[in-house]
């Protein structure tokens, strides 16, 4: 993958939203300026219903916003316009971007049952028809899973699916890695131990990486950039807006 000039923004977004409402309630999400630029590790830090995941979501391309001003996406040579994308429909194409260059750690690793380690972490490179180079067994000996490699997931400690999970979000050498509270169903020692681990690896391949968390204290510690939110509420409670700015 050729990488565009490193001083342009992988993600440029501008009046980004996304609107909810259910049972009479209503959310929004607003982001009226956010750039994103490669290797930076970012951190969006709040409670639960702020509006981490939706976001998240939407730099994933699997969340369309009502609506949109600007919404561009560049890791190659040519910008891409997500929001037409978006609004022609070209769900494939967006797909496409996602299977290639990101990757996403879900907060419980989300990974299948059925599938033993290895094939777990390997599964990214097998959807886009990469050999076999010896990348899952080195992604094993970093993670510390050389001996757990044949075994199901089932098998293992929570700690060690995330980092089955870390593994096969880093397998595919992509730009970007999403990571939804990766260690939130962790303790706190296993957690701060997963996360300097997973920041040393995406350091060490300079990969944008941007994650959600409730806890700010280690992640501070690890030297990401966090973004500016603050959530208001209307003065029935029934509707609330967080606006993220970065």
């Amino acid at each position: 993958m050729v990488l565009h000039d490193q001083s342009l923004p992988i993600y440029e977004l501008k009046e980004v939203v996304k609107s909810r409402e259910a049972e009479g309630y209503g959310f929004r999400l607003r982001v009226p300026a956010l750039r994103i630029f490669p290797g930076e590790k970012i951190a969006l830090i709040g409670e639960s219903g702020c509006g981490k995941s939706t976001l998240l979501d939407m730099l994933a391309f699997v969340l369309q916003p009502t609506s949109c001003d600007t919404f561009r996406f560049q890791v190659e040579k040519r910008p891409q316009d997500i929001a037409k994308a978006w609004k022609r429909h070209r769900l494939n194409r967006l797909a496409d971007l996602r299977r290639r260059h990101l990757g996403y750690v879900m907060q419980t690793g989300g990974l299948l049952p059925y599938l033993t380690v290895r094939e777990n972490m390997s599964l990214s490179r097998r959807v886009l028809g990469m050999k076999d180079d010896g990348t899952v067994d080195s992604l094993a000996r970093e993670l510390g899973l050389q001996r757990h490699l044949n075994k199901l997931p089932g098998e293992l400690s929570t700690g060690e699916r995330q980092r089955v999970a870390i593994g096969r979000a880093l397998a595919h050498h992509p730009a970007i890695v999403i990571a939804d509270e990766p260690t939130a169903s962790v303790d706190p020692f296993a957690a701060e131990k997963i996360m300097s681990l997973f920041m040393e690896m995406v350091e060490a391949r300079n990969i944008t990486v941007i994650v959600a968390s409730h806890a700010w204290r280690h992640i501070k510690r690890l030297g990401l950039r966090r973004l500016s939110h603050h959530t208001r509420r209307s003065g029935d409670g029934q509707m609330a807006e967080t606006v993220v700015n970065g």
